[in-house]
């Protein structure tokens, strides 16, 4: 078999790339506490002292975080390509 027949998994990065990665960031003064954003995506948002909190600043792109931003009734959750700064949620 020659190396142009030979085929290289899709899941796998080529080397040298980075894998995308997203910031996730709540803001305080935005945050009413509702807890919808931690009924979306429970793994990634916590309610502490009335207000939320992101699990983890830096995130794999997952659907349910795009969810939780969309859900925010005050638009208080923002996730942004790490490396681009590029908006993802939620949509303006």
């Amino acid at each position: 078999m020659s190396g142009a027949d030979r085929e290289v998994p899709a899941a796998s990065p080529a080397p040298g790339t980075r894998t995308e990665i997203w910031r996730v960031r709540v803001d305080p003064k935005a945050c009413m506490g509702t807890g919808i954003c931690a009924g979306v995506a429970p793994d990634r948002f916590q309610v502490r002292d009335g207000i939320s909190h992101p699990t983890a600043a830096y995130v794999p792109p997952e659907d349910q975080v795009v969810d939780a931003a969309e859900s925010c009734p005050l638009e208080a959750i923002r996730v942004t390509h790490r490396d681009t700064g590029a908006l993802i949620a939620p949509e303006e």
